[in-house]
Order: C-alpha cells, then sequence, then structure tokens
C-alpha cells in the first residue's frame, strides 16, 4: 500500500520594491477571519516580508516540512508582469530554502528513423 502523499498552501508575497511595500507592507502575518460564501471562515496567514525572511519562516513551518507538496498562491489582480516577476522572486529567493530544486529539462528522445 502506498504511502498518502500530504499537501499544504501557503500564500507569499516577497517585498523586493517600494511597489510591493505600498501594495502589501501593512500585512500583519497572522490569521484571518473573513466572509466566505456567507459563512464566517478563518483564512491562513499570508507570509509577506522580505524574500531571506519568508524562507527563514517557511523553513520552519512544521506544515511544510511534512509536506510531499506545497501550493504557494500569490495575489492574482496585479497582471501577468508583477506576478511573473513575484513567482521568479519565490522560485530564485524563497523555495530553495524550503527544499526545493528546479527540474533541469530533459532533452526530448531521439526517435527511431
Amino acid at each position: 500500500m502506498r504511502e498518502p502523499r500530504v499537501s499544504v498552501s501557503r500564500s507569499v508575497v516577497p517585498i523586493t520594491s517600494d511597489l510591493d511595500r505600498r501594495l502589501f507592507g501593512a500585512d500583519t502575518n497572522e490569521d484571518e477571519v473573513g466572509w466566505l460564501d456567507g459563512a464566517i471562515s478563518r483564512f491562513g496567514r499570508t507570509y509577506t516580508g522580505e524574500p531571506d525572511r519568508i524562507a527563514d519562516e517557511l523553513a520552519k513551518d512544521a506544515a511544510v516540512q511534512a509536506a510531499d507538496t506545497i501550493l504557494l498562491t500569490v495575489p492574482s489582480q496585479l497582471g501577468v508582469d508583477y506576478n511573473a516577476a513575484m513567482l521568479e522572486t519565490i522560485a530564485r529567493d524563497i523555495a530553495p530554502a524550503i527544499g526545493w530544486n528546479p527540474k533541469t529539462l530533459l532533452e526530448p528522445a531521439a526517435t527511431s528513423s
């Protein structure tokens, strides 16, 4: 019997510019309570701050360490270019600190003629 996989989700907002700081710098990094589909709901904290601080906090997160899969979410309202830059920062500066390494693209297999 296979061991079940465990996944966790974390919201991550690295602060690397004055714009990031203006948009997200006031985040309290705590769980929040709000409304979802007419019911009171609890939302997990968002990891906001300098990339090295986020990496350190995620590395100490017991659920992240126990997970086989980690889904990192980012705000999507600011457009493709903003999100691409944010995801690049996460991949370069945060994810390696929690054990992620980019896969090397394999050359396509040669086909026989």
